[in-house]
């Protein structure tokens, strides 16, 4: 079942997170920008309120939550319904899937990055943005879940799980990057990113799609695309 309640109700605390750390969205948007290719057809999965799609010319998104996908439609994203175990798009549609934040929200990422797969033209690239569980603001986060409003039933992954998932679903990671170093509270800049993982607490991970991936379909066959 999608994680949407908290964003459904709390969505203007939501945005004001990212008002009150810009450098920290600002920051983050650097390090996607890393791996992002200005041409392609490109696609948000999870898209929200379309914060992250907007700043980085994202067009097309999609995501569970009604209230998220109006304020992404308010800011000129083509927003529409989906969980990204079942992606409402075409096989081979898109040259650039991105995820920020979402793939500790989805109820099955294996499936996740399986769909992403199929819908991704052959050599397309899938970009993985992510609080790293093994960095210092992710072990904060994860001590701390219970008391957001948020994160609560989010489940973390380290850099490297994201790795092996992405493997096991037909990716070869290319690049990784990572910012957002030190408390949030003191980010009063950008921050350049810095290649790899572990220091900073966002981390994105840039892969290509290499093969073609089995995906599971709403009746439980298997099909390959």
């Amino acid at each position: 079942m999608a994680k949407i309640a908290a964003f459904e109700q709390y969505w203007l605390e939501y945005e004001k997170w990212f008002d009150e750390h810009r450098f920290v969205f600002l920051s983050e948007i650097e390090a996607i920008k890393k791996l992002l290719p200005q041409a392609g057809r490109k696609v948000e999965i999870g898209v929200g309120s379309g914060l992250f799609a907007s700043a980085l010319n994202i067009e097309e998104g999609c995501d569970p939550s009604l209230r998220m996908r109006q304020k992404a439609q308010e800011r000129g994203i083509k927003a529409i319904d989906c969980v990204a175990e079942n992606l409402p798009y075409e096989n081979q549609s898109f040259e650039v899937a991105l995820l920020v934040t979402t793939i500790c929200f989805v109820d099955d990422p294996k499936r996740s990055l399986r769909e992403i797969n199929r819908i991704l033209k052959p050599g397309g690239l899938v970009i993985v943005g992510l609080v790293d569980a093994k960095s210092p603001l992710g072990r904060l986060y994860q001590e701390k879940k219970h008391q957001s409003r948020f994160y609560q039933e989010a489940r973390f992954f380290s850099c490297q799980e994201i790795v092996e998932l992405l493997h096991d679903a037909g990716f070869g990671v290319e690049q990784i990057w990572q910012t957002v170093f030190g408390k949030l509270s003191e980010i009063k800049e950008i921050q350049q990113p810095k290649p790899g993982s572990g220091d900073g607490g966002f981390v994105v991970v840039g892969a290509r799609k290499i093969a073609e991936s089995r995906a599971i379909d709403n009746n439980k066959n298997i099909k390959v695309f």
